[in-house]
């Protein structure tokens, strides 16, 4: 029999561990999970290469809790462990069997790599045991256990089969672990997809429990999940169910990406383009990080570029380089040149379909055009790939065009004085369409641009396409759309323009009404309320939060009449002599075209409405 001291660097490194190597403490199970599966690839690879002798039997992992012990056990079939090996690797903290074996054997897929993972089992225990044998020849059992303090026993002892087994004692601060429920969800956190089949059982389980039993005697694991597959064994179906694996209650995803990838680095995965609707609850942190499938963490965002967050799937990556922890990222080139990969592999699948298949691409716009703005406003390099696939909505007649083809659609009519092409756009098709028709009767081409991005991504575009000009299409009459027109014929004589600009002269509370007299076309409406394109951005902007935009969150908004003079409605009310009724014919135009901007509101509405009803008697 053996005793001696753990050693370490460091002094007291079990407090260490207990309290700050490990931000969550469910951790545990992941790592001895996967130091058993690291074992078990082992004696597969050392068999296919002649080292390990005999029949390999089943390789298979089994936890098994027993709450009335308060113990927890983690069996493996692996490689197993000498007296010697089990005082170099177990006695000298930080020493990795797993690293020094990938190093020898480069082909292996041994998932850990750092030596701490199998002491993150003090952290819930007051003692643990190993029971191990290795898979030599003539090999004896060994026995090692230690209290969580620098002391540990090692010696031989009888043991029939190959492998380890870790007993955990469950200490009292940590008797959650002891709650089969628990222990269950971790496993399927953690190793849903582990390539070794995990088992587990509750010793509490009662006898006559069927359902408790059937899932026992079922591994918790899927071992060979699709990603690990090639794209040509696979089917559509193939990936549809493994997304419903992933996430139960989703709708079937637009479409998805394969990545496979073995040089410079190691990348395997599915993408998932999941259906976004307007009313849909945008959830990030959906992509889950693998190594060696074993699972890491759903915060992604340093290997995945921002605007694809909002994807679904796996990503699956040894060569991520990971903390002792395996818990977050820390920074290397191989991140930086996965996520440029990523963004390059999903700016080619946009494309390709776009090319092959433009109508089912158009089809499903209103969730991709989401993804494909952002990642526009984000990322210059996918900006400059998406420029040839962003397409916009005609709101009349449901037309889709790349910026090109409205470029060329609209060069006649929609360049400006300097030189840009003016992209007319609606934010409300149903709301705005007075404004709609009046700019087509122009011959301007509209299209929609509602979604809950359209606001960032006009600002950004027209920093970035130095070309183009937005405006809405609300923004102000249709004359002045592309450019400003100062001359116009008007019915009305100077003093009759005059007295109708100051019958207009009210005040309306929280607006700040600028009023313009104009020659329009007798059928134009006799008011139209525009709201100047710049201070209605920097509102829109304000309300997405933020920024030097949040100043503008206080102020009234800025509205525009524009009264046209030469409607026929004006030479009736000119000559009205009840001032009193001509003060409240010209309040309920102006309040109509409030109205159509969604600016009539509150006492101002409900004056508007008992107004309309008192003029009708």
């Amino acid at each position: 029999m053996q005793k001696g001291q753990i050693r370490v660097q460091t002094e007291n490194i079990f407090p260490i561990i207990k309290k700050f190597l490990y931000s969550d403490h469910e951790i545990f199970l992941r790592e001895l999970v996967s130091n058993a599966v690291d074992a078990t690839q082992k004696i597969k690879t050392l068999s296919s290469i002649g080292e390990a002798k005999g029949e390999l039997g089943e390789l298979r992992i089994d936890v098994v809790l027993d709450p009335k012990e308060k113990t927890l056990s983690i069996i493996d079939r692996g490689v197993g462990m000498t007296a010697e090996e089990v005082d170099k690797y177990l006695n000298q903290v930080a020493f990795s069997g797993a690293e020094e074996f990938l190093t020898k054997y480069k082909d292996a897929n041994i998932i850990g790599h750092f030596g701490l993972g199998f002491y993150s089992g003090f952290m819930v225990s007051s003692k643990v045991e190993v029971f191990t044998k290795s898979f030599r020849e003539d090999a004896k059992g060994v026995y090692w256990s230690c209290d969580g303090s620098p002391e540990f026993e090692l010696y031989e002892i009888d043991k029939a089969d190959r492998g380890t087994r870790i007993v955990l004692h469950i200490n009292e601060d940590s008797e959650e672990f002891l709650d089969g429920y628990r222990i269950r969800r971790i496993l399927e956190k953690f190793c849903k997809f582990l390539p070794v089949a995990i088992y587990f059982k509750d010793e509490s389980t009662k006898a006559d429990d069927k359902e408790a039993k059937e899932e026992e005697e079922s591994p918790i694991n899927n071992t060979n999940p699709i990603w690990v597959k090639k794209p040509s064994e696979l089917t559509n179906e193939d990936y549809q169910n493994f997304y419903r694996e992933l996430y139960p209650a989703g709708e079937t995803p637009l479409f998805w990406i394969h990545l496979n990838v073995d040089y410079p680095f190691n990348l395997t995965g599915i993408l998932y383009f999941p259906k976004i609707k307007q009313s849909y609850e945008i959830q990030k942190d959906k992509i889950q990080l693998y190594s060696n499938q074993v699972f890491v963490t759903d915060e992604v965002k340093d290997i995945v570029p921002e605007f694809l967050m909002l994807l679904h799937g796996v990503i699956d990556s040894p060569d991520i380089p990971l903390n002792v922890s395996r818990s977050y990222l820390q920074g290397d080139p191989n991140v930086k040149k996965i996520n440029a990969h990523i963004t390059k592999k999903v700016a080619d699948k946009l494309d390709e379909i776009f090319r092959n298949d433009r109508k089912s691409f158009e089809e499903k716009w209103e969730s991709l055009g989401l993804f494909v703005k952002y990642g526009m406003m984000t990322d210059d390099k996918f900006l400059d790939k998406a420029n040839k696939f962003l397409v916009m909505e005609d709101a009349a007649d449901g037309v889709f065009y790349t910026l090109e083809e409205y470029k060329t659609a609209a060069d006649t009519l929609q360049k400006n004085k300097e030189g840009k092409s003016v992209i007319i756009y609606t934010t409300d098709p149903v709301q705005q369409d007075a404004y709609i028709k009046a700019a087509q009767g122009k011959g301007y081409k509209v299209v929609k641009l509602e979604t809950m991005v359209d606001a960032a991504f006009i600002n950004n575009m027209e920093m970035k396409w130095d070309s183009v000009h937005f405006v809405r299409v609300d923004s102000d009459i249709a004359d002045n759309l592309v450019d400003k027109q100062e001359h116009t014929d008007m019915v009305l004589s100077k003093e009759e323009e005059e007295k109708l600009k100051g019958l207009f002269g009210f005040k309306v509370s929280d607006l700040n009404l600028n009023v313009e007299v104009k020659g329009l076309s007798p059928d134009t409406p006799p008011v139209i309320a525009t709201r100047p394109e710049f201070m209605r951005r920097m509102k829109d902007m304000a309300g997405m939060g933020g920024g030097m935009a949040a100043f503008y969150a206080t102020m009234p908004d800025e509205v525009n009449l524009t009264v046209n003079g030469n409607h026929k409605v004006y030479q009736a009310l000119l000559k009205e002599s009840d001032t009193a009724k001509q003060e409240q014919q010209i309040r309920n135009l102006a309040d109509l075209a409030l109205l159509s901007q969604g600016l009539l509101k509150g006492a101002n509405l409900t004056e508007f409405i008992n107004r309309s009803v008192a003029l009708l008697s």
